[in-house]
């Protein structure tokens, strides 16, 4: 990697597996406490192994619980966004509770790390209505939960076409001006994501694909993992085959190479600062 390659993202969903929907609706359960944090150390030694920036989207709920690891992503220089605070789909609540999903999440991990929040990103990518209104009111500067997909029965797509960091209205016409969307990418043509489960799918060979064809356009990739994906998952009654598909030793070995490319791996925000033309605003100084 050099400043000269091209400029790609990787950014982390940092969940554990019991938060994703697909566990919380399952029969089964597990007594394994915290799976997903040793894919998390994976990440940020393989970021840190080359040369790489990222951003973790932390839901806050997992902060609190492991406070030193969500740490380490913003003392190794690593941007955090949020996540969430409970990772519940936000279009199944009431705009209360969403407004709480945005602004208690924000105050818990500028508190915890010590960062400006700027970013956020929906869980599962679901935006419901009012969303960027409810993100500029929390103090977020951008937005990461657009994904310019093809619509995928039983899963998400078909409702975006926007493919590149621009200001939240060309997505919402009603958007605030302050709030500028990044959105993740997609394969030019076939129109799924490069990441997530769709890298466990068709491999990191289709992933790689993509980016050098984005890059080709000028346009740079923004990936996504999750860390529980990256080590053995515990066997859950319920839990769909596809999760545990490629999960573990595969995904690191697929991580790795992806970072391996010849790109400039930054964060969410500094591509977000590029489509402003100035930063983000900043929070006001702590404790003020």
């Amino acid at each position: 990697m050099s400043r000269s390659d091209p400029a790609a993202v990787l950014s982390v969903d940092v969940e554990l597996f019991d938060q994703t929907p697909a566990y919380r609706s399952a029969r089964g359960t597990t007594d394994r406490e915290g799976v997903g944090l040793e894919g998390l150390e994976y990440l940020l030694d393989a970021l840190d192994r080359h040369g790489a920036t990222a951003t973790g989207f932390v839901v806050s709920s997992a902060a609190e619980r492991y406070p030193d690891a969500v740490r380490r992503i913003s003392d190794a220089g690593h941007e955090v966004g949020s996540h969430s605070h409970s990772h519940r789909l936000l279009t199944e609540l009431s705009t209360a509770a969403r407004r709480e999903e945005y602004a208690r999440s924000r105050e818990l991990l500028r508190e915890l790390t010590g960062q400006p929040i700027r970013g956020f990103r929906a869980p599962a990518f679901d935006v419901p209505p009012g969303h960027f209104e409810g993100l500029e009111r929390a103090g977020y500067g951008y937005d990461s939960s657009v994904v310019a997909s093809r619509a995928v029965p039983g899963w998400y797509g078909g409702e975006y076409d926007l493919e590149t960091p621009a200001p939240a209205s060309e997505v919402d016409p009603g958007a605030p001006a302050g709030i500028t969307e990044v959105p993740a990418s997609v394969m030019p043509g076939l129109r799924l994501p490069l990441t997530g489960t769709w890298l466990r799918f068709f491999g990191p060979r289709y992933t790689i694909l993509g980016m050098r064809l984005l890059a080709r356009r000028g346009v740079a990739p923004v990936l996504y993992v999750h860390p529980w994906e990256l080590v053995d998952l515990p066997a859950v009654d319920g839990v769909p085959k596809r999760v545990y598909w490629h999960t573990g030793e595969w995904m690191r070995r697929a991580v790795d190479r992806i970072l391996a490319q010849p790109f400039d791996f930054t964060t969410a925000a500094a591509l977000a600062g590029e489509a402003e033309g100035a930063g983000a605003p900043s929070d006001p100084p702590r404790g003020g």
